[in-house]
């Protein structure tokens, strides 16, 4: 993975965790960025690929009980 998806992904993980923002809006765009590495054949970093597994699993929670 390249420099610059790798500053990208740290600040969108960064703001996740720090609670910047509207976190369903901050996952949104991780979801996006992770696509477009998969189209382009890039290699996802286990531990991303795990933090996506879990965020859709408690976004999916969270809309269930609205």
């Amino acid at each position: 993975m390249d420099q610059e998806w790798e500053a990208g992904l740290a600040l969108l993980v960064q703001e996740l965790e720090g609670d910047v923002g509207d976190n369903h809006e901050i996952f949104m765009r991780l979801k996006q960025s992770l696509g477009v590495m998969r189209a382009e054949g890039l290699p996802i970093p286990e531990d991303l690929a795990r933090l996506e597994s879990d965020l859709d699993a408690r976004f999916a929670l969270t809309s269930q009980e609205e």
